[in-house]
């Protein structure tokens, strides 16, 4: 059977299971969706974690998606290695982007192994390390910092001390992509740490927390330039964001499109929108409640392979 392509949608995601995990205290300051959770001792909430991938890792290959599976077993090195998606990217034509990160631990978790286990197992062409921008102190996190368009070419990112404007540009021109920069604030007036806790560009619409962005005229620029791509866009509620409604990843399995995304996050969604997103994709809730105590949720536990198998 000829399996299909979806340039949006990837095949296989590398995933990294902890041993360790907690809320990282270098990044609560400005993560406000980061919550502790003083019910559980720390090592239940580690082993809690590590269930929640396991099971997450499974439910994904069940529905036909290939999980590279890293294990992180640092106790109190890497905090969040459970999100690789914002210290590597990978893009078609064989392209790697390694990026610099905000936090000195988190400079932490890129690995030598899951980039020759990339070269190993699919066509790379080169490896773009930015992560030389991190003693100028100017830092870009990957696809947590930018939302990408594969199609369209287009970089979505909010403004924060993890997306820097210099290093956002070297990227775009660099790969090609026109970068689309804008201000994003929660109810507090809070700067939002991350792009995709409250954006997902899929093949054929985007989820988007539209009241996040103040500048009403900026605000109709997005909304019209995901229009413009053909994509039909599902406003969420700050409430919806809240509830990592945002941090969602459209995958394929060379049948299909499939949405990952929370269980805590499909809960949130109105009837209405579930049916837009179920016309074009097979929904699949993932339940992570102790991963999000860290702040990200199901998007950034999943860092996407857009290369050529070997």
């Amino acid at each position: 059977m000829q399996h299909r392509v979806f340039p949006q949608a990837p095949r296989a995601v590398v995933m990294v299971r902890p041993h360790h995990f907690t809320p990282n205290p270098q990044t609560a300051a400005d993560n406000a969706f980061q919550r502790s959770d003083a019910a559980r001792q720390a090592d239940e909430v580690a082993q809690q974690a590590y269930a929640e991938v396991t099971e997450a890792a499974r439910t994904l290959q069940r529905h036909g998606v290939q999980v590279h599976l890293f294990e992180d077993e640092h106790p109190g090195r890497t905090p969040d290695a459970v999100f690789p998606n914002n210290w590597f990217s990978t893009h078609a034509g064989g392209h790697v982007a390694l990026y610099p990160m905000y936090s000195p631990n988190r400079r932490l978790e890129r690995r030598v192994d899951v980039i020759e286990m990339l070269k190993a197992q699919y066509r790379v062409q080169d490896v773009i390390d930015y992560s030389g921008l991190e003693p100028d102190g100017l830092f870009l996190e990957g696809t947590g910092a930018m939302v990408l368009d594969h199609v369209a070419r287009v970089a979505y990112t909010a403004r924060s001390n993890r997306a820097n404007a210099i290093a956002l540009e070297r990227f775009a021109t660099h790969f090609n992509y026109e970068p689309m920069a804008f201000d994003a604030v929660d109810a507090q007036g809070r700067a939002v740490y991350h792009t995709n806790v409250l954006m997902c560009v899929a093949t054929d619409f985007a989820l988007v927390g539209l009241d996040l962005i103040p500048d009403t005229a900026r605000r109709a620029e997005v909304r019209q330039r995901l229009e413009d791509t053909g994509r039909e866009v599902v406003a969420l509620s700050a409430a919806q964001i809240g509830e990592f409604a945002g941090n969602a990843l459209e995958l394929s399995n060379g049948r299909e499109r499939l949405l990952a995304l929370s269980s805590r996050a499909l809960a949130s969604l109105q009837p209405q929108q579930i049916q837009v997103l179920e016309h074009s994709v097979r929904l699949v809730p993932l339940s992570v409640p102790t991963i999000e105590l860290a702040g990200g949720s199901v998007r950034c536990m999943l860092a996407g392979v857009h290369l050529a198998p070997r």
